[in-house]
């Protein structure tokens, strides 16, 4: 058995009932947030260093608004403060100057709903009756026993046991309820005993070869038209008050709509690999592309930047360690140092090789193959020394076939295969 985590979204049924407690949590959320961020710039100004997460508890452990919510929800907000100011600094350090640190949670005199956050302590599960006890902060209660009595509904073949977490969120129209629950999933033997691997980009978001030759190209069009749709400037307006309700009800549509390529994506990919009884997958390991062998950060130009910074490989790649280790099928994350540059076929390593974009020629050998394949080829032959069976630049890895997203059936389909040009 595999012991994980799942997070189950959940409507809440009694609505009416609790919103305002809700609404107040919300606000309250966004008060210590603002009290915080006050701090950190405070501290910045004076001493030219980020407070710590340690630092922002011990400091604000004591102020009133820290009372407002249940003492580990407090901690969250500090948490995820910190987090945010942490993810800004590496930006800017890695030369992202776009980068822009957390704001305040503020529009005019009025403070948004935040997302507010329960740990165990803060929670009491009625599974019979499917109702959350949630607690308030001391300066929320109108007496000891005060509480949120949350009833919600999820999908019929979702149980909700040992919850972890609970996550109140407004979606911009209603509160709704994420349950984090700690599982125990049946672990399958593997498919097989074959190999396959992953070349992670940015043109295509993923390119996969397989033992047998195989090779498939999946496309990140649909992630750079919805970035491009939900951030134009009608949408991304933000002032001293920070992001508009507009705004932040396009960031939320465009987090769900990654959220939901990247989970499909990787479900897509393991149903494949089963398919071509793969036990064992390679994937790109990007975690150091952002500094050089020296350990210097790199500068990509401001629009490679921007593009890299947006480019949530990790995220992908741990999705579909979750997803392959259910069906028995191991991931290793694999260095993709010269698998760029090295002739799959031949081996001889050339900077000159990759002449355009997609295309990919060998001077030694005369292979001329899709580039994002040849390097596939490679992290897969860093798992298993395999030499190739068949003349690959002729064969089918020199025309791969392409996978499209369809957002309405949230499914991957194939196109007509595609070659060199792709």
């Amino acid at each position: 058995m595999l012991k994980t985590t799942r997070t189950y979204r959940a409507k809440i049924v009694n609505h009416q009932q609790v919103s305002d407690d809700l609404d107040n949590c919300g606000h309250s959320a966004s008060k210590l947030w603002n009290v915080a961020r006050y701090h950190i710039q405070q501290e910045w100004d004076s001493t030219g260093e980020i407070p710590s997460e340690a630092d922002l508890k011990r400091e604000l452990k004591d102020h009133e608004r820290y009372s407002d919510l249940h003492s580990q929800s407090s901690q969250r907000v500090l948490e995820e403060l910190a987090e945010s100011f942490n993810g800004w600094f590496k930006k800017r350090k890695n030369g992202d100057t776009d980068a822009n640190p957390p704001g305040y949670r503020k529009r005019g005199d009025k403070h948004p709903r935040s997302t507010v956050t329960w740990k165990q302590n803060g929670i009491k599960h009625d599974s019979k009756h499917n109702q959350l006890r949630l607690s308030k902060g001391f300066n929320l209660k109108n007496h000891r026993s005060d509480f949120i009595l949350a009833g919600y509904e999820t999908r019929p073949d979702v149980t909700v046991e040992n919850i972890q977490q609970v996550r109140a969120v407004w979606n911009g129209d209603r509160w709704e309820l994420h349950l984090v629950c700690k599982v125990e999933i049946p672990v399958e033997e593997a498919p097989g005993d074959d190999t396959a691997g992953i070349d992670l980009g940015i043109s295509n978001y993923l390119t996969i070869a397989y033992d047998d030759g195989d090779a498939e190209l999946y496309p990140g069009n649909v992630l750079k038209q919805d970035k491009h749709y939900f951030t134009r400037d009608e949408y991304d307006t933000e002032g001293e008050n920070g992001p508009s309700r507009r705004a932040l009800r396009a960031r939320q549509k465009l987090s769900r709509r990654k959220d939901h390529f990247l989970h499909a994506l990787a479900k897509h990919i393991v149903e494949q690999c089963i398919g071509h009884e793969v036990g064992r997958i390679a994937v790109g390991d990007l975690s150091k592309i952002r500094v050089d062998e020296n350990g210097e950060s790199r500068n990509w130009g401001r629009g490679g930047n921007k593009k890299l910074h947006g480019w949530e490989f990790d995220r992908f790649t741990t999705l579909l360690e979750c997803k392959a280790e259910e069906h028995g099928i191991l991931v290793d994350r694999t260095s993709e140092r010269d698998t760029s540059k090295t002739c799959s076929c031949c081996g001889r390593k050339r900077d000159a090789n990759r002449v355009e974009r997609g295309l990919y020629v060998c001077e030694s050998c005369g292979a001329t193959m899709n580039a994002d394949v040849n390097g596939a080829v490679n992290i897969r032959r860093k798992i298993t020394q395999n030499p190739p069976t068949e003349d690959m630049s002729n064969g089918r890895l020199a025309r791969p076939v392409a996978y499209l997203f369809n957002q309405t059936s949230g499914r991957f389909a194939p196109s007509e295969q595609v070659g060199c040009e792709s």
